[in-house]
């Protein structure tokens, strides 16, 4: 099955919860002035595939619960929130540009960019709590935590501690991997599910959120900037030391030239000559063999789950996290 009918597969299943998902999200309250709304409009609607909102309705299905409301309404909470997050990082990183459009700090005030993503915050918030459900507020509350916890000891954190595997998993889980348990635990907080169950839905949000990233940080070097939308090597060229390159110094040690991108302190050549080291080295095929193995893991958490077709599309976008090549 190619990537794109995978996404389909999976998106037919709850095309129609989807859709109701879609205008929760942009059920939004009279902003004002008109430029905010607007803004937030063009954010929320310029979404990529809602693959968090799709698997807590996939969740949701399995146990039989896909119908209800307020599973819309947690599901268009996860993808808020997930959107506020990105309103911070493209501010944080400097990015001018998200999928195609251009970001709100490309135009804004530092200011405005902050506060508006504070705002889709408190949106998301509000959808969650329509669940009236303390646990889903309280995992809710739990990731926003976990996110921004982890930018903040990402801005600490010395350059030796970021060219560890110890401290990039707790960098993944934080950015990426712990918005895919959200996703996962409230569909099953909010269907009833068991303690059990709910366990098994963390460690597969956790192992495919890794695998996820993993992939994301091996296409930043292997793409082409036309494709992946930003030069290739983007995270190293602004500091961030993902899987490639620690796999790339454990194998070939640091020298004068590593020690440089380490500090964020390369010329342009220096690191164009880097990258094109790392793309040509074992680093990469290392990389991707790591993201399979976590794939492995998030498959094998979803055994304690009877067959069914909302399982088997989670299983069939676990293959996609892999073989992606965007």
């Amino acid at each position: 099955m190619t990537n794109e009918s995978t996404t389909h597969h999976a998106h037919a299943l709850v095309a129609s919860q989807l859709a109701a998902v879609e205008e929760a999200l942009l059920n939004l309250p009279d902003i004002q002035p008109p430029a905010l709304r607007k803004a937030v409009e063009t954010i929320v609607a310029s979404g990529g595939k809602r693959q968090r909102p799709i698997m807590t309705l996939l969740v949701a299905g399995m146990f039989g619960n896909l119908n209800e409301r307020k599973v819309i309404d947690v599901a268009a909470a996860v993808e808020m929130l997930h959107t506020a997050t990105l309103v911070h990082d493209d501010l944080i990183d400097g990015s001018l540009v998200r999928r195609g459009t251009a970001t709100l700090n490309a135009a804004w005030t530092p200011a405005a960019t902050v506060l508006t993503g504070d705002y889709l915050f408190a949106f998301a918030a509000g959808l969650a709590s329509r669940a009236n459900n303390v646990q889903v507020m309280t995992i809710f509350a739990d990731t926003l935590g976990v996110v921004v916890a982890g930018e903040l000891r990402q801005a600490f954190t010395d350059w030796e501690r970021r060219s560890t595997r110890e401290d990039y998993a707790k960098r993944i889980y934080a950015k990426t991997a712990s918005m895919f348990v959200l996703a996962v635990t409230e569909g099953g907080v909010i269907s009833g599910a068991s303690e059990q169950h709910i366990e098994a839905l963390r460690q597969f949000g956790t192992f495919y959120g890794n695998a996820f990233q993993i992939m994301d940080d091996v296409l930043d070097f292997t793409g082409d900037q036309a494709t992946v939308g930003k030069p290739v090597g983007s995270d190293l060229r602004h500091g961030l030391i993902t899987l490639p390159t620690i796999v790339f110094l454990e194998q070939n040690g640091k020298n004068s030239m590593m020690n440089c991108a380490l500090k964020g302190e390369c010329t342009n050549l220096e690191y164009d000559a880097i990258v094109d080291m790392i793309r040509k080295s074992d680093a990469i095929s290392i990389s991707i063999n790591e993201a399979a193995i976590q794939t492995h893991r998030a498959r094998r958490a979803l055994e304690i789950f009877p067959d069914s077709p909302y399982r088997a599309a989670l299983l069939e976008l676990t293959d996609l996290a892999v073989s992606r090549k965007l």
